[in-house]
């Protein structure tokens, strides 16, 4: 029965994830509210790790949670659930797209929801924030990662390790 759940539960999220791993993360903070598969720290921990491992960020969140509550059979249930609304989206969209390419109001759809990507992203935002900036110190290291970004376009693997070497020299 877990496995079902678990197929259920994550196929509801890849079916309203629209926009990328990031938009999965308020539905994750829904499921560790309703389910005891996961706590809010390990919930920031999946995000770290999806983060810095290679793959999407939402399958890889999937399989971790699956993983953590039932296993292999539930990392692979899991993952399955979450990918396969959109592969059944995909085939769809591929046989309409042709056809409805150049309609004015299936562009009025698509530039309507991007909005509400930028917002699903910001909450999740927010509430990682809530739980990770615990301090002054993770605070400060926040803003200055935050400032270097901004001004210092380097790689997103330069700021990861500098993070990580932060954390660990600060104890934080």
């Amino acid at each position: 029965m877990i496995f079902l759940q678990l197929f259920y539960e994550f196929f509801k999220i890849g079916l309203f994830a629209i926009g990328g791993g990031l938009v999965t993360v308020p539905f994750l903070f829904d499921l560790s509210e309703k389910y005891d598969w996961f706590t809010l720290k390990e919930l920031t921990e999946m995000i770290a790790i999806a983060e810095s491992t290679p793959g999407p960020i939402g399958v890889n969140m999937a399989t971790f949670a699956g993983f953590g509550t039932a296993g292999v059979w539930g990392a692979i249930w899991a993952t399955v659930g979450l990918v396969a609304p959109s592969v059944i989206i995909i085939i769809w969209v591929a046989k309409l797209m042709d056809k409805y390419k150049c309609n004015r109001r299936t562009n009025a759809v698509l530039n309507g929801i991007r909005p509400a990507v930028v917002a699903l992203i910001l909450f999740a935002g927010m509430d990682i924030a809530k739980i990770t900036l615990t301090g002054m110190l993770s605070g400060v290291l926040f803003a200055l990662l935050l400032a270097s970004i901004r001004f210092w376009r380097k790689s997103p693997i330069f700021y990861l390790c500098l993070s990580a070497i932060a954390g660990i020299v600060l104890q934080i």
